[in-house]
């Protein structure tokens, strides 16, 4: 399968107008993140990497808690002319380091794809099964 990359100006500034703002992942990985942030929130990843991963900038969490099972992404430039890419995945007790991938080149949202998409759905999997077993035990002691 090929990825077509998409055109863009060499140096389109990142809008950091509204935090609620959904944004193209594959639209800010050429930059680093503006200083005023923490990162990158991702909520759900599609199935198919060739599909945008929208994101909503994250800047302080003192105001902007994470849900349970929210991935977090944050990059800066590495030392070569590449991205040290960090992600954090948010449990309902922590966050936790999920993940690092130093020195990504280019659009690298198709190498950190497989990993995000896939603890996202093992969070909510398990999410459901924690769910359906609290039922299962309040109705076993009614």
């Amino acid at each position: 399968m090929t990825c077509h990359p998409r055109t863009r100006p060499a140096a389109s500034p990142i809008n950091l107008s509204s935090s609620s703002q959904h944004l193209v992942l594959s639209d800010l990985v050429h930059h680093p993140m503006p200083r005023s942030v923490r990162g990158a929130l991702l909520r759900r990843v599609p199935p198919h990497p060739a599909q945008p991963i929208h994101t909503v900038w994250i800047t302080n969490l003192k105001t902007e808690r994470l849900h349970p099972g929210s991935v977090l992404l944050s990059w800066e430039p590495s030392l070569g002319d590449g991205m040290n890419v960090t992600a954090h995945l948010r449990l309902a007790t922590a966050e936790v380091l999920l993940a690092s991938w130093p020195n990504l080149h280019g659009d690298w949202t198709a190498v950190v794809h497989p990993t995000l998409h896939e603890v996202i759905g093992l969070h909510t999997a398990l999410s459901i099964a924690t769910d359906a077993l609290h039922l299962a035990n309040h109705m076993a002691t009614r």
